[in-house]
């Protein structure tokens, strides 16, 4: 019954983050810990195999679809890389409370990212869904290097930390401050979370924080959610999943923050 449980989570998870580029991770840790039990450093290992997954399975379907920039990903995941690792071994030196208040003012943020984002979109993101849309992506040239090299090494510092694949702010840097169109943006960044996850994965496994019983089944849920995530995003709004994405996120860190303020069922 809980292995059927994670595998539907995982769906739901693995879904939104492959539309959103964002991976699994920034709904999984919170949930695993919150509802699961799970300590939190456990959590964000665990959730760190569920954005390997996401990646590994949009990826290819991008990929066809010729919406990742390629050359953009592999430059910016040098930095993010580098984060993730060096982050990946500071984590056993912050304690619980500070890692969930990290967290929740993480999920804050890209609540608010979110819905910057969705008030910034051109005309040509906003037009009505084609079957054909990959190849209506218009001509573009990534701007600022240095400043998503820099977004880039934060992204992965707390992919690191949280478990979260760095997605969440990759995704608005390349499209507010790269002048990258969004659904390349998006493809880019489930391009680049899975070896963002893999660099800071490895550490958490070595140290034992990676429960293989909660990421089996929760890996297979996200590959299927992935497959289907990625193959709908050409063919639908994506503005209606990140509203329901953004609510999500906020109900989560309300969560993590009531446990902190009040202690009640901490993790």
């Amino acid at each position: 019954m809980l292995s059927a449980f994670l595998v539907l989570l995982g769906f739901f998870a693995g879904m939104l983050g492959a539309l959103t580029g964002i991976g699994g991770g920034v709904l999984l840790t919170p949930i695993l810990a919150l509802h699961f039990g799970i300590p939190i450093r456990q959590a964000i290992g665990t959730s760190l195999v569920a954005v390997i997954t996401t990646s590994a399975a949009s990826s290819s379907i991008h990929l066809q679809r010729h919406t990742t920039d390629i050359r953009l990903g592999m430059t910016l995941e040098l930095a993010t890389s580098l984060g993730a690792a060096v982050t990946a071994y500071l984590v056993a030196y912050f304690n619980r409370n500070l890692l969930e208040g990290l967290f929740a003012g993480f999920l804050l943020y890209s609540s608010l990212t979110i819905l910057l984002r969705r008030g910034k979109v051109k005309d040509h993101d906003e037009g009505p869904p084609t079957n054909n849309r990959e190849t209506e992506i218009p001509a573009y040239e990534p701007q600022r290097y240095p400043l998503g090299l820099a977004a880039s090494l934060v992204a992965g510092g707390l992919s690191g930390l949280l478990g979260i694949g760095g997605g969440p702010i990759k995704v608005p840097v390349m499209f507010i401050f790269m002048n990258v169109p969004l659904i390349v943006a998006t493809a880019t960044s489930n391009f680049m979370i899975g070896v963002t996850a893999a660099a800071s994965a490895i550490v958490y496994y070595r140290r034992g924080d990676i429960l293989i019983e909660i990421a089996a089944p929760l890996a297979v849920g996200v590959f299927l959610g992935s497959l289907l995530g990625a193959r709908l995003a050409p063919r639908i709004h994506t503005k209606y999943v990140m509203y329901l994405l953004v609510a999500v996120m906020l109900y989560l860190a309300g969560h993590l923050f009531f446990h902190l303020f009040t202690g009640a069922g901490a993790v």
